[in-house]
């Protein structure tokens, strides 16, 4: 049964060796990563990001009781349990499912991981309009129409990265 943890991003070595300790080895551990390109100067500097933040999949098949929960609440690293995931399972997996088929050779999520809905804002995360926020105007194959501080703007869509707001 998969569950979402929040984590301290600074210790989940920790997290990792305690839940080994008090789990055994066949527990998994799942953060969907992207990677953002940031120029500084002449040099292509490139920032790997959590796609959730600080939360994280974690599988293990005596997630279902109750009990171990409780048992690891105060792992080193580990935040809390959210809770409700039991119930939503089928939403995890498919969650999942979709993180895996959209990375790349190195494990990246890809920018097609995102759709694209018109009339929706979402925010630059690389480039030179970088920490910007945008709104779709028109989708076609490769170009889109976007509203940029009241300016109408074409892009090419691969060429950028952003998610949604």
């Amino acid at each position: 049964m998969w569950t979402v943890i929040k984590f301290d991003e600074k210790k989940i070595e920790f997290l990792k060796k305690d839940f080994k300790k008090r789990l055994g080895a066949d527990f998994k551990i799942y953060i969907p990563k992207f990677s953002i390109q940031k120029y500084r100067g002449n040099k292509k500097k490139i920032k790997e990001c959590n796609l959730l933040d600080d939360y994280l999949f974690c599988f293990h098949k005596r997630f279902k009781d109750p009990n171990v929960k409780n048992i690891l609440r105060f792992s080193r690293g580990l935040k809390y349990f959210l809770t409700g995931t039991t119930d939503s399972q089928n939403e995890i997996n498919e969650f999942i499912k979709k993180c895996k088929e959209s990375e790349d050779k190195s494990g990246y999520i890809t920018k097609n991981f995102f759709d694209l809905y018109i009339n929706s804002n979402y925010e630059f995360i690389s480039g030179p309009f970088g920490s910007k926020i945008f709104k779709v105007i028109n989708l076609q194959k490769n170009k889109i129409d976007i509203l940029l501080d009241n300016i109408k703007v074409k892009i090419n869509r691969n060429q950028y990265s952003f998610r949604p707001v």
